[in-house]
């Protein structure tokens, strides 16, 4: 199965949560069309539905959602990483005492036969006052997910797979797989 990404930590991280249901991913780094929109879900069945490959594909896309910031920045993330980093969304913070936030993932599947099917996890937590940790990427070194006192880049891979967002949508589109037979894809 291809996953349509140039996110190789995305991938990564993806094909091994995959790889415990037998299920090898193949990392396609084709061209997508990635619209701007305030759902995640609509940018990844765009996504997804853009992507010129033969047989099933996947693609996912992800956002912190920040409550003291109505939200933001959301499905904008990669583009405010990019631009203001970790240490820019933390001076968004300063002086802000609800640090709620959560983390939400989609995976857009397409079958051969065109039909898309989403799958999505969240993961409830707050923002850190400071990064903290040397693993992962994007947002994890400043994301403190409920129940934990440590941040995602604390924590190593398989530990962060088990309880994140993209770790949750992962499973429940393996699961699917799983109960459908690989012949269902």
């Amino acid at each position: 199965m291809r996953f349509a990404t140039g996110n190789f930590h995305k991938y990564i991280e993806i094909s091994e949560i995959l790889s415990d249901y037998g299920i090898e991913v193949e990392l396609s780094t084709v061209p997508k069309i990635e619209i701007q929109s305030e759902s995640l879900e609509e940018i990844a069945r765009k996504a997804v539905e853009s992507v010129e490959v033969e047989g099933p594909v996947f693609v996912e896309d992800a956002g912190l959602f920040v409550e003291a910031l109505n939200g933001f920045p959301g499905p904008y993330s990669s583009y405010v990483y990019s631009t203001i980093g970790c240490r820019g969304l933390l001076k968004l913070m300063e002086g802000v005492e609800d640090r709620r936030a959560h983390f939400k993932s989609v995976i857009a599947l397409r079958l051969p036969r065109g039909e898309i099917l989403l799958f999505k996890g969240v993961v409830e937590g707050e923002i850190a006052e400071e990064p903290r940790g040397t693993g992962g990427f994007g947002f994890d070194p400043i994301f403190i997910p409920s129940g934990y006192d440590r941040t995602f880049a604390e924590m190593d891979r398989a530990e962060k797979n088990r309880i994140s967002h993209r770790g949750r949508a992962t499973r429940a589109m393996a699961e699917w797989i799983y109960r459908k037979g690989l012949s269902a894809i």
